[in-house]
């Protein structure tokens, strides 16, 4: 393992980081903090975030589930930031990703009424992201 992270450390001083690169490290590195909040304790998430103080089994599935497709898609961003050939469309999918579940929670904030304060700074985050990550998109390499 520590010779995987050294080799990692030498490609990155010899290389300098491209803005595609950087952008795809941090979409993982916030994606899967997302994910791990959501699903290592989903009792713990929903009493300190969303004010519940119990939380079905069905409750718990969906955030476990819904953890581990944020990670994979945080590990597929972060292997492409190191392959060029999957790049662009990780980039793209960060974008896609986000206006999805803008719209979803769009549509949920008109239909449900206001959700707890971190799903509205969930809004925003993913809101900002989508011209973000189509810019990055547009970069070349």
């Amino acid at each position: 393992m520590t010779t995987t992270i050294e080799a990692l450390l030498c490609l990155l001083a010899k290389t300098p980081m491209k803005i595609k690169q950087l952008f795809l490290m941090l979409a993982s590195l916030v994606v899967s903090i997302i994910a791990l909040l959501y699903g290592i304790s989903p009792t713990w998430f929903a009493q300190t975030f969303l004010n519940e103080s119990t939380l079905s089994v069905d409750h718990a599935h969906i955030f476990r589930a819904v953890m581990t497709l944020y990670l994979s898609l945080g590990l597929f961003w972060l292997s492409a930031a190191f392959n060029p050939k999957y790049r662009n469309p990780a980039v793209l999918t960060t974008a896609i990703f986000a206006g999805g579940l803008v719209i979803g929670r769009l549509v949920s904030l008109l239909v449900d009424g206001r959700p707890s304060t971190i799903l509205l700074v969930y809004i925003a985050m993913e809101l900002s992201l989508v011209p973000v990550a189509l810019w990055v998109f547009r970069l070349p390499e």
